[in-house]
């Protein structure tokens, strides 16, 4: 490697990594929008392990599994729409990721409620989609 190069990229070497965002302590909208996306990321996460979990319940009824997917794939748009229109006030805004991100949060949390709720059904409880364990 060319010494001149290596040289330049000496300093590199000890920079520090950028730091994961202080969420409890945001002080300004770039971290505060980061955090928001975080938040987002996570409860997107939950919501996506319990869905695998109800549709391995549901491998042996695939008109139910169908239905599901489609529920899902309906509510994810009504979400998406939904806090598109609630955060319509501040769109184009620096506070639109903060404000959008916070209402897909909440919904998609109010979702994973829903599901822990499916997955504690009780075996032979007809009014419950997903068969219990």
């Amino acid at each position: 490697m060319n010494s001149r190069i290596l040289l330049a990229l000496t300093p590199m070497l000890f920079m520090t990594p950028a730091h994961a965002a202080d969420c409890d302590n945001a002080t300004d909208q770039a971290t505060m929008n980061q955090c928001a996306a975080q938040q987002n990321k996570a409860a997107d996460k939950e919501l996506n392990a319990l869905y695998q979990q109800i549709t391995a319940r549901l491998k042996s009824n695939p008109d139910s599994k169908k239905l599901l997917v489609g529920a899902q794939r309906s509510w994810v748009a009504f979400r998406d729409a939904e806090c598109k229109f609630s955060s319509a006030g501040v769109a184009g805004g620096s506070v639109y990721p903060l404000i959008y991100s916070n209402c897909v949060t909440e919904l998609t949390k109010a979702r994973v409620e829903m599901f822990k709720n499916y997955l504690k059904c009780q075996e032979g409880d007809l009014s419950c989609p997903v068969p219990g364990v």
